[in-house]
């Protein structure tokens, strides 16, 4: 006797079931057009929506929420917030906000509602511990909660890291996640302002400047800090996609001039990701010599 076998379709995807459960209560158009795209935090999604799919965020967060097993879920509603660099986000689904994420080895903990934590900077985290050479001291003037200053210590093997960060909750997760990674011993974080924070002159071996959308304006603050036979500084910025790819650089050099320093070999110009219509998240590497 034979035995009939069911035939299966091609597994949906999360988003396609999203979308059939959208199509209950939206127009078909509006649902066939969601964004399939997401960005998973540990137990936290974020989501971007347009305005237009507002009226239906119940019932979108609470279908990702189910078809993902995450615990909560956010939509962004606008840019990151000034300095301190927070999300603006709504939750729509779910409660605790809090969450880990565990990349490249490193456990990450933060508040998903409050801090960053961008997946496209993913490479450019990594990258930042294999920079970095075993016995540096290293210092990080945007340390968030730890983004370059725990791979430097833990991955990078450096001394000493100075981590210094404004936001008191980011330097809340800093101090937890130097624990959690098991490098306080080696990461000295400071909470306050880079820009009046007392910092040792002339004993940095490489600095990291992780600010958007530019900390060019801070690169005379990093060069002070470096030892006085040169060292490195990475500095992110903000660049037009459709302009000169070493434009970013030429203003890292600039900066250096001004401060009577120079920069000792060529600088290396390094695309991290897109950055909204036209412009791109760039790293410069620049070697550089303070001034004697």
């Amino acid at each position: 006797m034979s035995t009939a076998r069911t035939v299966r379709g091609p597994r949906r995807s999360p988003a396609d079931r999203v979308r059939a459960r959208l199509r209950r209560v939206a127009p078909g158009r509006l649902a066939d057009a969601m964004p399939a795209g997401y960005q998973r935090l540990g137990r936290v999604l974020l989501l971007r929506l347009p305005a237009a799919y507002r009226p239906y965020l119940g019932v979108l967060g609470e279908a990702w929420r189910q078809e993902l097993g995450v615990a909560t879920v956010l939509t962004q509603v606008g840019p990151v917030d000034g300095e301190l660099r927070r999300p603006r986000v709504e939750r729509i689904a779910g409660a605790a906000t809090e969450t880990e994420v565990v990349e490249h080895g490193i456990r990450w903990r933060l508040d998903a509602a409050e801090l960053m934590f961008a997946a496209g900077n993913r490479t450019e985290r990594q990258r930042a511990g294999h920079l970095v050479r075993p016995g540096e001291t290293v210092v990080d003037l945007f340390a968030g909660i730890g983004y370059f200053a725990v791979p430097a210590a833990l991955v990078g093997r450096a001394a000493r890291v100075v981590a210094v960060e404004k936001n008191p909750l980011a330097y809340r997760y800093l101090l937890e996640n130097a624990e959690r990674n098991r490098v306080a011993d080696r990461v000295d974080a400071r909470l306050g302002d880079n820009r009046s924070v007392p910092l040792d002159r002339g004993g940095a071996d490489r600095v990291f400047l992780g600010y958007l959308p530019d900390a060019v304006p801070w690169v005379g603050r990093a060069v002070e800090l470096v030892r006085p036979d040169g060292g490195w500084l990475h500095v992110h910025a903000v660049a037009d996609a459709r302009g000169p790819q070493d434009a970013t650089a030429a203003r890292v050099e600039a900066a250096v001039a001004r401060t009577g320093g120079s920069v000792t070999e060529p600088p290396a110009t390094r695309t991290v990701k897109p950055y909204g219509p036209g412009r791109t998240h760039v790293v410069v590497d620049a070697r550089v010599r303070p001034s004697t």
